[in-house]
C-alpha cells in the first residue's frame, strides 16, 4: 500500500528558526502588511500571499533558497506553499504560523525593530 502525502511539506517553528539560522532557508512570511508591522521574525522576508496569488515573484532575497512559508496560524501559509511549489521552489509550511512561533519563545519585532506582536 502507498501513502500519498496530500499537500506542502511542513515543519514546526523550531525547525524553521534552525534551518533559516543554520541552513540558509529563507522565512517567507505571507501575511498582509498590517500584520507584518505589527510584528514578525526577525530575518523574515515578506511577500503577501494576495500578491503571489496575483502573480508577483518572490522578493530577490528569497529567490533561488529554500522557503520555510509562514503566515498567522498556518492556513494561507499552506496555500503559499503549495503555490510556490508548483513554480519550482522548494517551500514548506511551518506549522501554526506566527501563533505558534511565538509561543515556542521564538524572537517576534516590529517595524521598528523593537519587540512586536502577533494580531
Amino acid at each position: 500500500m502507498f501513502l500519498f502525502r496530500r499537500g506542502p511539506a511542513r515543519v514546526t517553528p523550531a525547525d524553521a528558526h534552525l534551518r533559516t539560522r543554520d541552513e540558509g532557508a529563507v522565512l517567507l512570511d505571507v501575511r498582509e502588511p498590517a500584520e507584518w508591522a505589527a510584528g514578525h521574525a526577525p530575518g523574515a522576508v515578506h511577500a503577501p500571499l494576495s500578491a503571489l496569488q496575483a502573480g508577483a515573484a518572490l522578493p530577490p532575497a528569497a529567490q533561488g533558497r529554500p522557503l520555510m512559508v509562514i503566515c498567522r496560524s498556518g492556513h494561507r501559509s499552506r496555500r503559499a506553499a503549495e503555490l510556490l511549489t508548483g513554480r519550482g521552489a522548494a517551500a514548506v509550511d511551518v506549522k501554526g504560523g506566527m501563533h505558534a512561533w511565538a509561543a515556542a519563545g521564538l524572537p517576534v519585532v516590529d517595524d521598528r525593530g523593537n519587540s512586536g506582536s502577533i494580531a
